[in-house]
């Protein structure tokens, strides 16, 4: 039995997919094309004297296009540079939204009642920009008449249009009719 995952073990994971980037000694090419710390073109260079102009600035000698031939590397603060690569980095994860999904689930056969509390549920998930997947199941004899299904998720359709939109048309799929709800943008 294994032991449990702690965060350094995902961090560590997370950071093994991660390109890695070459920086002075790192770098292998014989000859790169050199970009100053001032974004300036210096030309190809053979790689020591490549490395031997960043330590004069005491600064670092970085691969920032590995695939060029020759690799282009420009010199620069390090550290600097990758602080500022994760900071970007949260800042798009910031201001991504997640996609929630949410479900809900009818028979053919539902009261009146069940239908409302239902479509409350839907509308409020549609106010909150969040998708609704509407699931109708059917059991038995209810499959002869995959139609109930259909009409009931238009009427839910047509009842939530002010908030929302179909996504996808009602497909049957097995004993389960399934249609896609999205919030009106």
């Amino acid at each position: 039995m294994g032991r449990p995952f702690s965060p350094r073990d995902r961090f560590l994971r997370e950071r093994a997919n991660e390109p890695r980037i070459r920086i002075n000694d790192g770098i292998t090419a014989p000859k790169v094309r050199l970009i100053s710390e001032t974004g300036e073109q210096l030309g190809v260079k053979p790689l020591r004297e490549a490395q031997e102009y960043a330590a004069e600035r005491n600064l670092d000698l970085v691969e920032v296009a590995p695939n060029a031939d020759p690799p282009v590397c420009r010199v620069m603060n390090f550290s600097k540079y990758r602080y500022e690569l994760e900071q970007k980095a949260k800042q798009a994860r910031k201001h991504q939204s997640q996609v929630v999904i949410k479900e809900i689930k009818l028979r053919p056969k539902v009261g009146e009642h069940d239908y409302e509390v239902k479509k409350g549920h839907v509308l409020r998930f549609l106010k909150n920009k969040q998708k609704v997947k509407v699931t109708i199941m059917f059991r038995g004899r209810e499959m002869v008449h995959p139609e109930r299904g259909e009409q009931l998720l238009m009427r839910l359709a047509d009842d939530v249009r002010e908030y929302g939109v179909i996504e996808s048309m009602p497909v049957q799929d097995g004993r389960n009719m399934v249609m896609m709800l999205a919030p009106v943008k």
